[in-house]
C-alpha cells in the first residue's frame, strides 16, 4: 500500500490514456496508429485534452517527447 507521497494514494492501477480516450476523433485515432503512435506520450496526454477543451496550451519536454505531434 502506498503512504501517498509518491502521488499513487494507494491506487495501485494507473488508467493509460489512449488516444481515444483523449478525445481525438476516430479518423485521428487510426492516423495515429498508422504512424505507429500507440499510446500518447505525457506531455501529449496532458495538452490533447486542454486544447480540444479550447483551453490556450504551454507545455515544456524534453526534445523528442511528443510536443509537436501533440498539436
Amino acid at each position: 500500500m502506498s503512504n501517498g507521497i509518491d502521488g499513487n494514494h494507494g491506487n495501485d492501477e494507473v488508467a493509460v490514456p489512449t488516444f481515444a480516450t483523449l478525445g481525438l476523433s476516430a479518423r485521428l485515432v487510426r492516423a495515429m496508429a498508422e504512424l505507429g503512435c500507440a499510446q500518447p506520450t505525457p506531455i501529449q496526454a496532458a495538452a490533447i485534452p486542454a486544447a480540444l477543451g479550447g483551453r490556450d496550451v504551454l507545455g515544456t519536454a524534453a526534445t523528442g517527447s511528443g510536443k509537436t505531434l501533440a498539436y
